[in-house]
């Protein structure tokens, strides 16, 4: 099934977000190479594709997973988590409707 994992930023978070980049990018490539990987991104903090110094305020990562606490499970592991990235995760069942 899917999942939509929905993350929120701590204040001020780029420094930390680009110190653990490398690895929280690791995760998302291996779930791409295994086919379970539907879409995976940033929010940037301001209305603009390169946000600068304003930074992120959060990721969006929809993939399938076994069940929701393999899901969660996967999603507290999150280099981003660890770094202290995020202030909040959300993980919930994802029905894809479109396209």
């Amino acid at each position: 099934m899917l999942y939509a994992i929905i993350s929120e930023d701590v204040n001020n978070s780029l420094e930390w977000r680009m110190a653990a980049r490398p690895d929280h990018l690791a995760r998302l490539e291996k779930l791409r190479d295994e086919g379970r990987l539907v879409l995976a991104g940033p929010h940037p903090a301001v209305d603009a594709e390169s946000p600068g110094d304003a930074g992120f305020s959060g990721s969006l990562v929809v993939a399938e997973f076994e069940d929701l606490p393999t899901a969660q499970a996967w999603a507290d592991a999150d280099p981003y988590v660890i770094a202290g990235v995020y202030a909040k995760v959300t993980v919930k069942p994802f029905k894809k409707a479109l396209p």
